[in-house]
Formats: structure tokens, C-alpha cells, sequence
């Protein structure tokens, strides 16, 4: 028989249970919800652990690379500097090499001051080309020094001057044959005013010369009157010549035919002291001697 207070019960009872799953069901969600929140919350705590560690290895590797980026520097700097030595002593090296290479008879002050052995001669000599020969005579000239010889010759050409020469090397012996010579003719006193002794002639050193012009010949005394004498005197010191007896001079008579060769710098030097050659200490020129043969 139906009862409708047994009905009533299950349906309470239904409820009841549906009720306790439900509301079971809602704490399983809640502390799995939990416990999730709680792991992320650990995770997150975790990442931002790894975060800071990974900011600090950042900053410790962008420190270290300032140091290695300063010690790059400084090694730089220190192997700039080494290099700078380096060049610094080649340069000495190669100044003293240069020095120490060239004949130092070469600009010693000669005309009563040094003695040339009887010995002596330059290193090397080289025919000078007939065509800057008076009278295609045979002379010869310091190999090192003959292009300079041969350019101021060229130059001058171009500027419608002609140089001849009409002396050059001279050994000691025919410095000593020529100066005997001057002797018997003019007597000692006279000669030694215009002709150096054997041993003290600029000649023999291979480096000087006497220039004439086809007009002149012989008659070479009187350049100075020439439109050539005015030119080497404008511009010999560029090749590296001067003259070696100007008016005035405390050696020999005037010799404005006389050319020596004594290097660029040294020339031009000179030339901007408005200095002769043996104005100058000879220990003054000797710092001169390593670029003789440059420039």
C-alpha cells in the first residue's frame, strides 16, 4: 500500500545524500583548488628565486665582462705602448745603423783642420757621363753622392744653365803632383793660397767638385760672373752641395767653382743659418752624418 510519509522520507533522504556528495564534492574541489594555489604559488615563488639568481648572474657576468672589457683595454694599451718601443729602438737601430754605415771622413772639416791618409780613398766611385764633362775629360764622383750630382746637373739644364766639370776626384797623389806643380809656378806662399796640400784636399774625399761653363773653359775662376755661379747659389743646397771657400773664408782664396757635397739636410740647414760649412763645429755636422745620402 502506498504510503505517502514513506515517500516523503526518501525523497529527504535522496536529498540528503545528493546534498552531502554535492557539498563533498565542493571540499574535494576546494582543496584540490587549494592545493593547486598552493603549488603555484610555490612555483612562483621558485621562479622568481631562479629569476633573482639568473639577474644576479647576469649582473656578476656583465661585471666580470666591465674587468675583462678594462683589462682588453689596458692590454691593448700596454701592447700599443710595446709597439711603440719597438718602432722607437728600430728607429735608433736603424739611426745608428745609417750612422755607423756612412764614411765619417765624409764631412770632416778638411782645408788645414783634418789629414786623409795617403791611403784614403772613397768607398766607392762612378764614372761621371762624358756629357757633364768639360772637354770629355775622365772624372769621377762618390757613387752614393752621383745622382744628386747628376739631378742638380739635369735641373740646372732645364733652367738653361750649363755645368760642366772640370775637376772631381782627386787621390793624394795627384793632389801632391798638382800642388808641386802650383808650387814651382807661383812659389809655396801662393800655391797654398789657392791649392790644398796633399792629404787636406776635399777632393780626395771623391764628394766635391769644380764646375766651369762651355763659355768659361778653363778660364773657370771667373763663374761667379755667370748666370751658373747665381744658380748654384739659389740652388745647390737642395741637391745637398755648397760652396766651400766663399768671399771672406779663413782657408783658401775665394773659390766660387768649388762645390762640395755634404748632404740635404745638412745643406739646407746651412742654407737657413745663412752658415757655411766650416762656420759650423764639426761636432755639430757630424750629427748629420747617418742621412748624408738622403733626402
Amino acid at each position: 500500500m502506498y504510503n505517502p510519509s514513506t515517500q516523503k522520507h526518501w525523497f529527504i533522504t535522496i536529498a540528503l545524500i545528493i546534498g552531502i556528495t554535492a557539498g563533498g564534492f565542493s571540499v574535494y574541489q576546494a582543496r584540490s583548488l587549494t592545493d593547486n594555489l598552493v603549488e603555484l604559488r610555490n612555483e612562483n615563488k621558485s621562479l622568481q628565486n631562479d629569476l633573482e639568481k639568473t639577474k644576479d648572474d647576469l649582473q656578476m657576468t656583465r661585471n666580470e665582462n666591465e674587468v675583462l672589457s678594462e683589462e682588453l683595454q689596458m692590454a691593448e694599451e700596454r701592447n700599443s705602448d710595446f709597439e711603440e718601443q719597438i718602432e722607437d729602438i728600430t728607429d735608433t737601430v736603424g739611426d745608428i745603423s745609417r750612422f755607423t754605415s756612412v764614411d765619417p771622413e765624409l764631412l770632416k772639416k778638411y782645408s788645414r783642420v783634418f789629414f786623409l791618409s795617403e791611403n784614403y780613398t772613397p768607398s766607392d766611385l762612378e764614372k761621371i757621363d762624358e756629357e757633364y764633362v768639360y772637354d770629355d775629360d775622365t772624372e769621377y764622383f762618390h757613387d752614393d753622392a752621383y745622382d744628386f750630382l747628376e739631378e742638380m746637373i739635369e735641373d740646372a739644364e732645364d733652367d738653361d744653365i750649363n755645368l760642366k766639370i772640370i775637376s772631381a776626384y782627386r787621390s793624394f797623389q795627384t793632389q801632391l803632383s798638382l800642388n808641386n806643380n802650383y808650387t814651382v809656378t807661383y812659389g809655396a806662399g801662393t800655391a797654398n793660397e789657392f791649392s790644398a796640400e796633399q792629404g787636406y784636399s776635399e777632393h780626395q774625399l771623391g764628394t766635391a767638385v769644380d764646375f766651369t761653363t762651355p763659355e768659361l773653359g778653363i778660364n773657370f775662376e771667373r763663374i761667379d760672373d755667370t748666370d751658373a755661379y747665381n744658380w748654384l747659389i739659389d740652388n745647390a743646397h737642395e741637391y745637398g752641395f755648397v760652396l766651400s771657400y766663399p768671399e771672406g773664408n779663413q782657408y783658401y782664396q775665394y773659390e766660387p767653382w768649388h762645390w762640395r757635397f755634404i748632404g740635404v739636410d745638412l745643406a739646407e740647414d746651412l742654407e737657413d743659418d745663412d752658415a757655411f760649412f766650416y762656420d759650423w763645429e764639426q761636432r755639430k755636422i757630424d750629427e748629420y752624418r747617418g742621412e748624408i745620402f738622403e733626402g
